[in-house]
């Protein structure tokens, strides 16, 4: 049995779409926190494979999604690089700004096989999770976890990152391809351990200008691909670059991935067009879902619209945020596969 996840990104349409959210396992949900509560720190819930396989199956429980997405952050890699990390409570990640020395004295050899934890939960994921439900695993993209980084937290434009670029361009750019490498290796490690297809995050690729968006997210993320497909050429793997824009064109093409993840700002004019040369994923404005009744019905009913007819994976154009009610969830489920 073909999962209707991979049928999409193969190219095929499905209707209805099917359907995930990012973040699906998190803030939203009660059960979430409580379980987070009892694992201790943010990630003792990522490194545990108990807790890990709890929080990933929560959602899928609760809503049927056609796909989970394994239960992870994106800095856990260069957490195995040996960098500091701590989650702050309304702070978010915390590390200390990594120098151009500390990053020429990187050790990235073995640092994948530090999370082997990691891999233990998608082995048991798969097991676990209905036959028909995908399984995603996934990575950041070498741009967005260098931003955390180098500035040390998240920063509304990126400055200090783009900033450091400009400055230490040599220094820059091994970071980023010390960081696609041991991504590489971590997805291929994903998807030996059960994955279906693989995801490859660039929340912070909206804040670049073309030039740097094609050194700092394109070629990064090429080299990931293509290391990943040298190893397993039939791997799935979805890139989304938030934020991209008009770039998003050069994106697909350049990196080769097999299906877009768009957020909620591209144009269904755009959408149409991207949608054409393969499948697309996205792309509800996540505050649709928190407003509910018509502003989600509208939101819903105007992708299905006019992305319904070829491949689609209906997701939201970001992650879900916490104060999304689950009523508000269950209703966007029903109008989506209703229309069936």
């Amino acid at each position: 049995m073909k999962r209707k996840v991979l049928k999409v990104i193969d190219g095929e349409t499905v209707f209805p779409p099917p359907i995930w959210m990012m973040r699906q396992a998190g803030r939203h949900l009660p059960e979430y926190r409580a379980t987070r509560k009892n694992a201790g720190g943010f990630l003792d819930l990522c490194y545990s494979p108990d807790f890990a396989v709890e929080v990933t199956l929560q959602p899928i429980r609760r809503y049927g999604f056609d796909a989970a997405i394994l239960f992870s952050d994106i800095l856990v890699v260069p957490h195995v690089l040996g960098r500091d990390l701590r989650f702050e409570e309304g702070r978010g990640p915390l590390m200390t700004p990594i120098t151009t020395q500390e990053i020429n004295d990187l050790e990235i050899n073995g640092a994948a096989l530090k999370l082997e934890a990691v891999y233990e939960t998608v082995r048991r994921l798969r097991k676990e999770l209905p036959e028909e439900t995908t399984l995603l695993g996934f990575c950041g993209a070498p741009w967005t976890v260098a931003t955390y980084m180098i500035a040390g937290h998240g920063t509304p434009d990126q400055a200090p990152a783009r900033l450091f670029a400009y400055q230490h361009p040599e220094a820059f750019e091994k970071l980023l391809m010390d960081l696609a490498e041991v991504s590489a290796e971590y997805l291929i490690r994903q998807y030996e351990a059960g994955a279906d297809a693989l995801q490859i995050f660039d929340s912070w690729s909206g804040v670049l200008d073309e030039d740097c968006f094609e050194r700092f997210c394109i070629k990064p993320v090429r080299y990931i691909v293509d290391k990943v497909r040298a190893v397993h050429p039939e791997a799935r793997i979805i890139g989304f670059p938030k934020g991209a824009g008009t770039l998003y064109t050069d994106y697909r093409e350049k990196t080769g991935v097999n299906m877009l993840g768009l957020d909620w700002s591209v144009p269904y004019s755009f959408a149409k067009t991207l949608q054409k040369q393969g499948a697309v994923q996205g792309n509800l404005d996540p505050l649709r879902l928190v407003a509910g009744g018509k502003a989600l019905d509208e939101g819903v009913d105007r992708i299905l619209d006019n992305l319904g007819q070829g491949p689609l994976v209906f997701n939201l154009g970001h992650g879900i945020t916490p104060q999304a009610p689950i009523d508000h969830v269950h209703q966007m489920i029903n109008r989506i596969r209703s229309r069936g």
